[in-house]
């Protein structure tokens, strides 16, 4: 049989196979005999070499494509976060504020773009400036199975290979046709998801050549805050659709006109002008933000809710908390035999990926303001007697407000992949083969942000002497939430627009690899691989021009509510790279010594930006005996500077700070932890120093700020080292209780110096005010306090620097252990079986360190709501993961119960703000049921459901929702139905 070995990792025979949905192990083994039976195309998974005994010396969890069904996710991020060794990071419920709800891969909490994903052994296309890849993109129906490495594979992969690789496997091949179907429904009758494909192969020319191709289309409804109870009161945002009037403390009312004012009312005692913004109720009366005082509107209908006392607007029943997505796509691959021991081969992949977001009315909210001019027609008359009382009564003044009279900003993301590969491989000469392909790919994302507000028309309409009813029918009348809402049609189009920007990525890459025998030491031949590697990656971002500092609302865009954008021109960066590995057995077949072998690799990679680096790895394997393998590695793994961290310009996006005192907030609000702690005196200084108005009133009016994160050419590699050792036993195959028995363990050991990262933003906030130490002398020239803006007049954070810099590093160690165990259950059938699966990860430590020479900050057990998709440290990082599988399987039918466990873990907090620390997350399980049956041998049925005892959400004190609805199940008891058939 002719080699087939391609460039790809080697899974184990003896490697766990987990099958989380259902008896998964024993699939793979099925699959392992009929690939040895028949000359199928081996990929594999970790090595560029096939080893004897295809034997693994890393960790591999392999999921077989039945467990992927069975699991009852659409998408197939969701399948594989259940297991322990993934963590959160972006999925369907991450997708805010035009990130386009991708599908990313985070393993170890390492970040998202600290992993390779492969499809077959070859990079994927990327779908972002920072490097990730949307697994969104695979067709589900080409999906054989997957196979996911823990530990740095950069000397066999190249860069991004630092915390693992997950490769997925497409189809080998397929003769007829299978169609495949599934959908679901939440038990409260919305998030409806549908997938759906088709897939046929053919071999032709006396199976010379093979052609798979297979359409898929995929669905699944967005899913709003307002569909859930738990989010009435969540994210209190002090922007209110009534409208406030925001006092200055340059040209502040008159306190006695206001205690007057509201002794009219029939509310006694002396006001503070500037201890709150005065907002509109319908009937043209004040009230308070701060107190409620006066308050006339909703609580607890019309998204209002008077919350600690303050009217508030909570923002969390507005977010769509899962994405609307559509998918459509197509993947066609083929080899053809030109002459023997020479094959050319090709694929193409299309996706066309649409997402829908909203997150809300616009606010408000980043400078430059928009302000009402005292001659504005629809001013309340009370709100005039206050104006009138000022130092200087003519002047305009600022107001804050939710845009309730516009419907919610949303936006409509599309993304378009294309991938072409072909290639030629085959003999060299006896033990000796070559394998060489070419491909390019391309991601354009057209992102339309919908009724986005713009700055530049209200401030138009609020200038106009008739309050703009001579540009648009009624005009704009601000004040009073009634008032608000009536805005018409032809005000709704003249204030907003639809706007549009796009980014563009590419990648382009050659690849030769050359395998072959050298010398045999009598245990069997010692094997090489060669690889010759060039790759070349652009990217550029034209966004809407209302969006950018040059639409004439500096420092920030004509858009309202919205972080400034900036263009980036085509940048691109490439690399050159040289691999070789080396694989040698010892000893075979000698007592305590079934095999003993030794194996290496290393690689040079010369980047055109950040220079040469060199990454490489030694492992050992030893099996004494057919059932026990023991196996350990060391790899030194790399990541060059991706173009994001090397070229963009300041990119805006939001910081979640939260409401104080449950959460960091502004350190300067009155409420904080820092306002009220030993140190207090020494916070409102440095606060009235960096130019906060009258600090004894001070209080920031939402949970959010912008956050700016450029890039840097000064950045350098990082650099990984890695350490893997654990054993696998395979029971001797037999009857009795432990015929059917499995167990690995391993143990994992990173450590990643030189990291690059965006400065935590929450971080630049607690190092500024002395919250961890940081500043002690309270100094405004501290480098942290540097990367705050706050506005000149009000005092409000305008935004938070958080640039690319190398940091420090991070390290994390643990354990991994899958086991298998099952009995024979023949008094239900004669095939049939009793079986557990599990998957158990224990995190013994998991340490930040923020900058060269400080102390590692450690982060074990810790939830980070706040984090990005791919933030170091992650969203959560409990000691304890569990996924486990309790089931029954036949011929005709499987069935089970799923159970998903995560420990007890402290918020953030007790890192951040050590002095204050919030409640954490409770420990939190849930149960799936699932069960298949075969009707025939040509059809299949298949349902079940997910969260079956419909398990609540969990309190998440450091995000700004109070959950966090990527990491936790936001749709409750879900159901779904699916089929598959084969012709």
């Amino acid at each position: 049989m002719r080699s087939k070995i391609r460039f790809a990792v080697q899974t184990s025979a003896v490697a766990l196979s987990l099958g989380f949905a259902s008896g998964a192990w024993a699939q793979a083994a099925d699959d392992a005999e009929s690939a040895d039976a028949a000359p199928q195309e081996i990929v594999v998974t970790g090595s560029l070499i096939q080893r004897p005994n295809n034997t693994a010396v890393s960790p591999i969890v392999s999921i077989s494509e039945a467990a992927i069904r069975e699991s009852g996710k659409t998408s197939l991020v969701d399948s594989l976060n259940q297991l322990p060794g993934f963590t959160v990071g972006g999925n369907e419920a991450t997708g805010g504020q035009g990130t386009g709800g991708r599908a990313t891969i985070n393993l170890h909490g390492l970040g998202t773009n600290r992993n390779l994903v492969l499809l077959d052994g070859r990079r994927l296309p990327v779908s972002d400036i920072r490097g990730n890849v949307d697994i969104n993109i695979l067709p589900d129906a080409i999906i054989g199975g997957v196979d996911a490495i823990s530990g740095g594979a950069s000397a066999v992969y190249g860069s991004d290979a630092m915390s693992g690789v997950v490769n997925f496997k497409s189809v080998r091949s397929l003769e007829g046709v299978v169609l495949d179907a599934q959908t679901g429904i939440s038990s409260r009758g919305d998030a409806f998801k549908f997938k759906g494909s088709v897939a046929f192969g053919s071999n032709f020319a006396d199976d010379r050549g093979h052609v798979v191709a297979a359409f898929a289309y995929a669905k699944q409804d967005s899913l709003n805050g307002s569909e859930r109870d738990f989010f009435f009161t969540r994210t209190p945002s002090g922007f209110i659709g009534s409208g406030a009037f925001v006092p200055s403390s340059a040209n502040a009312p008159s306190a006695a006109v206001l205690t007057t004012l509201f002794n009219s009312y029939g509310i006694a005692g002396a006001r503070n002008p500037l201890a709150s913004n005065l907002a509109f109720n319908n009937d043209g009366t004040l009230f308070t933000q701060t107190g409620a005082l006066n308050y006339k509107g909703p609580n607890g209908t019309g998204g209002y809710a008077v919350v600690g006392g303050n009217v508030r607007m909570p923002v969390g029943q507005q977010i769509d908390y899962i994405n609307g997505l559509e998918r459509k796509s197509a993947f066609v691959k083929a080899d053809y035999e030109l002459t023997p021991g020479l094959t050319a081969y090709g694929q193409f992949m299309y996706v066309d990926l649409t997402t829908v977001t909203h997150s809300g009315g616009s606010l408000t909210q980043f400078p430059t303001l928009t302000t009402i001019p005292v001659t504005n027609p629809f001013i309340p008359t009370d709100l005039k007697t206050v104006l009138a009382s000022r130092p200087n009564p003519t002047a305009t003044f600022n107001w804050s407000a939710r845009y309730v009279g516009v419907p919610y900003k949303g936006w409509d993301e599309n993304y378009t992949i294309q991938q072409y590969m072909a290639g030629l491989k085959g003999d060299i000469t006896e033990g000796w083969t070559f394998d060489v392909f070419g491909s390019y790919d391309s991601s354009i994302h057209n992102s339309i942000m919908r009724h986005a507000v713009l700055k530049s028309r209200v401030q138009t309409l609020l200038n106009a002497a008739d309050g703009g009813k001579s540009i648009c029918a009624g005009g704009f009348n601000p004040f009073g939430d009634a008032n608000a809402r009536s805005l018409s049609d032809a005000c709704q189009a003249y204030i907003t627009k639809d706007a549009f920007s796009q980014e563009r990525v590419s990648q382009s890459q050659i690849q030769g690899q050359v395998n072959g025998k050298l010398f045999d030491l009598g245990a069997g031949p010692a094997q090489i691989a060669m690889v010759a590697n060039y790759r070349k990656n652009t990217y550029s971002y034209a966004p809407d021009a209302d969006s950018t500092a040059n639409s004439g609302f500096a420092p920030a865009g004509n858009i309202e509510g919205y972080t400034v954008q900036l263009a980036v021109p085509e940048k691109a960066i490439s690399v050159k790279e040289f691999a070789g590995q080396i694989d040698v057995p010892l000893i075979a077949d000698k007592p305590f010594f079934k095999e003993l072998a030794i194996g290496a690799a290393g690689r040079i990679s010369d980047y055109s930006v950040s220079g040469s680096v060199s990454s490489y790895e030694a492992d050992l394997r030893w099996r004494p005996t057919d059932n026990l393998l023991i196996r350990g590695s060391y790899q030194r793994a790399v990541r060059a500077p991706n173009i994001a961290e090397l070229f963009s310009p300041p990119q805006g996006s939001q910081l979640a700070i939260g409401t104080p005192p449950a959460a960091l907030g502004d350190p300067c609000d009155t409420r904080s932890t820092a306002r009220t702690g030993a140190n207090a005196a020494q916070v409102a200084a440095l606060c009235t120093a960096q130019g906060v108005p009258s600090i004894a009133t001070y209080q920031f009016p939402t949970t959010a700020v912008g956050q700016l994160i450029p890039g840097s050419t000064a950045i350098t590699p990082e650099k990984a080292d890695t350490f893997n050792a654990g054993f696998v036993f395979n029971a001797p195959r037999g009857s009795g209780l432990l015929g059917d028995f499995s167990l690995s363990v391993d143990y994992y050991n990173i450590k990643i110096n030189n990291v690059i990262s965006p400065v935590p933003g929450l971080t630049v906030l607690s190092s500024c005010y002395n919250l961890d130490g940081s500043n002690p002398s309270y100094a405004t020239s501290n480098s942290n306090c540097q990367l705050i803006t706050r506005d000149t007049l009000t005092g409000q954070i305008i935004a938070v620097n958080t640039p690319f810099r190398n940091l420090g590093a991070v390290k994390t160690d643990g354990v991994e252990v899958q086991v298998h165990w099952g009995v024979p259950a023949t008094f239900l059938a004669q095939s049939g079986k009793l079986y557990i699966d599990s998957a158990i990860g224990y995190l013994n430590s998991y340490k930040v360190q923020l900058l060269p020479g400080a102390a590692f900050l450690d982060y074990t057990g810790i939830s980070n709501g706040s984090a990005g998709d791919g933030s170091l440290p992650p969203r959560a990082t409990p000691k304890w993961k569990a996924l486990t599988t309790f089931g029954y399987r036949s011929d005709f039918f499987s069935g089970g119960l799923r159970w998903k466990y995560q420990n007890a873990i402290d918020d953030v907090s007790k890192v951040n703000t050590p002095t204050n620390v919030a409640v954490g997350v409770p420990a939190y399980a849930t149960w799936d049921l699932f069960s298949s049956i075969k009707v025939s041998s040509r059809f299949e049925l298949r349902g079940g459901v997910n969260n079956l005892f419909d398990k609540d959400l969990p309190i998440v004190s450091s995000n700004q929702t109070s959950t966090d609805t990527a990491q936790y199940d936001v749709i409750g008891r879900y159901f779904y139905v699916g089929f598959r058939a084969k012709f």
